[in-house]
């Protein structure tokens, strides 16, 4: 009969979806860049890797960096010697045109670097993955957060390095469209169960803002604010045609908080509202200045490994490089701004290595400092 039917075409779904979640996955590298060679076949990932895993004693790890695809990656691995390479079933697999290993590599220092792929359910998802598996002891270690970002000319400019103190989500939100939105509204978004722009929604998700440790922060600020960052002709070109004197100046180090969710939006209309939510859920706390997708996840999802008594959540730091512009300068469009290169790829992730490299750095030189706290600036 047909509830048998349905009965059954759930068991084989079910069935399907078990089979496709023990499959190994090819890596094949990522178009452009540099990337680790893939594994071979007969050491991918298994069923059975958690459980031999679990047979040997953890590893402690000091510090994991956090990328969310290679180009990201490609700057910390040859200078850091990441040459050993550590099967994590779970991790994301990559996208339609790139899969690659779910893998961390590390080196011999205990230094580890994981792509967890874009967007928020793959940061969410292979950040667990990671923090469950019993191959590591990650209750000491320092998570960096390191990737690149659109960035506000208001505050910093192509190549210039952030670091985060608020983590604000950008997705969680009513949307109307603009064209039906009620009269003096700027926009059609607004806080959950709240009746207008300018109203604070209750924060009921748990998971909309994120404050990081200070402790942290001054010590990583305090460590890369000499940071030797590089630039490009490209983008010092390009950057002169922004009014902002931010926008205009040379990369720097410097502190200011980001805005996750994965739609790629741009323009002054939509910068105007990420300043203003931005301001409104920290209750006027954080400055707006990077976009980008992955972070609220991430953190979330250390969070809950953190109350399994997993990680230390206040070990996290967030890094995050100017790839572009989040708006267009004088005279061009946003859709122009938005499909126009810079001159900021390169510069971007390579100023990631440029500016975290130098809290890994210290972080295993001095070990004995950092193992039970982080060191005062």
């Amino acid at each position: 009969n047909k509830q048998m039917k349905n009965a059954f075409k759930q068991i084989m779904l079910a069935v399907s979806l078990s089979l496709a979640g023990m499959a190994s996955v090819q890596a094949v590298g990522d178009p452009g860049t540099t990337s680790p060679p893939p594994l071979a076949k007969d050491a991918a990932a298994s069923p059975t890797a958690a459980t031999q895993g679990a047979a040997k004693k953890a590893r402690p790890i000091k510090a994991v960096i956090i990328v969310m695809f290679a180009p990201e990656a490609e700057p910390f691995i040859k200078p850091l010697a990441l040459n050993q390479t550590m099967q994590v079933p779970g991790l994301a697999q990559g996208t339609r045109e790139v899969e690659f290993e779910p893998r961390m590599l590390c080196n011999k220092d205990d230094v580890c670097l994981v792509q967890v792929g874009m967007g928020h359910a793959n940061a969410a998802a292979s950040v667990m993955a990671l923090t469950l598996d019993p191959q590591f002891d990650l209750t000491r270690s320092y998570f960096l957060i390191a990737g690149v970002a659109g960035i506000d000319p208001a505050q910093g400019t192509i190549g210039t390095a952030t670091w985060a103190r608020y983590l604000v989500d950008f997705g969680i939100a009513h949307e109307i469209d603009a064209r039906e939105m009620p009269k003096g509204w700027k926009n059609g978004y607004f806080g959950i169960f709240t009746k207008g722009p300018s109203v604070k929604p209750k924060l009921d998700y748990r998971t909309e803002v994120a404050q990081l440790d200070e402790a942290l922060l001054q010590k990583a600020l305090a460590l890369s604010k000499n940071a030797k960052l590089e630039d490009s002709d490209k983008a010092a070109a390009y950057r002169k045609r922004y009014k902002e004197l931010a926008a205009r100046a040379k990369p720097s180090v410097i502190q200011c908080d980001t805005l996750g969710g994965d739609t790629w939006w741009h323009g002054h209309h939509l910068g105007s509202h990420a300043r203003n939510w931005t301001e409104l859920l920290s209750d006027g706390k954080a400055t707006y200045c990077t976009t980008q997708q992955e972070d609220n996840a991430t953190y979330n999802a250390l969070q809950r490994a953190a109350k399994a008594g997993k990680v230390d959540l206040k070990r996290l730091a967030v890094l995050r490089t100017g790839i572009n512009f989040d708006r267009p300068h004088p005279g061009q469009s946003a859709y122009d701004s938005l499909k126009t290169d810079g001159g900021g790829f390169l510069i971007s992730t390579r100023n990631l290595y440029h500016t975290g490299g130098l809290v890994l750095d210290d972080i295993v030189k001095h070990w004995d400092q950092w193992r039970d706290s982080v060191p005062t600036p």
